[in-house]
């Protein structure tokens, strides 16, 4: 009889508002101060994620390290530094059989706005302009900076991007097509035409002064979307019984991963009732062995009206409207990271698994969430344009 085999988190590593070192992030968890900051964008005062004078330094370093460094992408350059804490944080040879899947939902948008920008003023652009725009460019270069020789696969599935990767893991290593698998996601889209994109559909917070414009679930029921910035990526291996149980320190099981997509009333519209997260979470849920009750939800919830409505509605007919789990979110905290914003919500769950208590929504929310209690099981829960969603239950590893 073959032994149970589980799919864990060895190491995790990132870089966002939160901080660039897992230090750095667990203080800001433990203190719970929002981070945004203001920018000008179209002639107004817009509030934004962005990293802090000293993340933004530890960037500056990172691109003078080697000459190809200062003409990627911003996003490349954040994914690097996540996957170097990732690797190290999970023991792994930097030359190691690697398999790579980090995604992103726009890529290398701060090269394609110049480049554009020289294009339409030249009618010419640099040679370097194709490979460095590429989507794949991402788990590219993060496998040359890591000098991995396994696999690199990358990939767009809007704001479920990071799951998809999850996913994509979990599957290869379930397989054997890989013993190590690096998965996350990076985004970079604090820029002019990013922005305006999401003030076209007039989700964006309108909100100038407060300390917390991205207001998940809010009681006002406002558009409160922010755009954050960022990188998160995970270290996953397949483990045996044995080893899990004889670990000191358990690593984080990855139990299951659900996935949906939904007839979309619109191009960015859901449906009301959150028909895709409802079929996503009952896939996860169907897959996972373990029948203990989901002690937390880390919601989607990006601050749209629309959107934070119809997820609460679809937990409501999972789980039974007076039977919710409590419900947490980081997005007050950092904004809406697009496609690694499920990235920094399993980073999240996996400092609430180890050593933190969830965060309460510091405002008005239009649900009276349960109290928090022991935190052994989490469902994090994304979705994106298109009708796709994704669900992800993690837990302690603990006996």
């Amino acid at each position: 009889m073959s032994q149970k085999e589980y799919i864990v988190i060895r190491g995790h590593g990132s870089i966002s508002p939160l901080g660039h070192n897992q230090n750095l992030v667990a203080k800001a968890y433990k203190t719970a101060t929002p981070t945004f900051g203001k920018r000008i964008y179209q002639h107004m005062v817009t509030p934004v994620g962005a990293l802090s004078e000293v993340a933004e330094n530890f960037l500056k370093v990172l691109k003078q390290e080697k000459k190809n460094y200062q003409s990627v992408d911003r996003s490349v350059l954040l994914a690097i530094i996540a996957a170097r804490q990732a690797v190290a944080a999970a023991g792994w040879l930097s030359d190691s059989e690697v398999a790579i899947n980090i995604g992103s939902s726009r890529g290398a948008t701060e090269l394609f706005e110049n480049y554009l920008t020289e294009y339409l003023t030249t009618g010419q652009v640099p040679a370097p302009t194709s490979p460095v725009t590429t989507l794949g460019n991402i788990s590219s270069w993060v496998a040359n900076d890591l000098q991995t020789n396994g696999p690199v696969v990358s990939h767009s599935v809007t704001c479920s991007t990071t799951l998809q990767a999850i996913a994509n893991g979990f599957a290869w290593l379930k397989s054997g097509m890989a013993t190590r698998f690096l998965a996350g996601g990076a985004e970079a889209p604090l820029t002019p035409f990013t922005i305006a994109q999401m003030k076209a559909i007039g989700i964006y917070s309108q909100d100038q002064e407060p300390t917390i414009p991205c207001r998940p679930l809010n009681e006002e029921k406002k558009n409160t979307f922010v755009l954050g910035e960022g990188a998160a990526i995970f270290a996953l291996e397949k483990v045996s019984a044995a080893e899990l149980n004889n670990s000191s320190h358990p690593p984080i099981i990855i139990e299951s991963v659900g996935f949906a997509t939904e007839a979309i009333p619109s191009k960015t519209g859901l449906s009301k009732d959150g028909q895709h997260f409802q079929k996503a979470i009952r896939n996860a849920l169907q897959q996972a062995e373990n029948t203990q009750p989901i002690d937390l939800i880390i919601l989607h919830a990006p601050g749209t009206v629309a959107g934070d409505a119809a997820e609460i509605r679809a937990l409501q007919a999972v789980f039974g409207e007076n039977n919710l789990p409590p419900l947490t979110s980081n997005k007050w905290l950092i904004g809406h990271t697009l496609g690694a914003s499920a990235a920094f919500s399993l980073e999240y769950a996996i400092h609430l698994l180890q050593h933190l208590a969830p965060l309460s929504f510091p405002y008005p929310c239009f649900l009276n969430n349960k109290p928090f209690t022991a935190v052994n099981r989490i469902l994090i829960l994304a979705a994106g344009f298109g009708g796709n969603a994704a669900a992800v239950i993690l837990s302690s590893g603990k006996s």
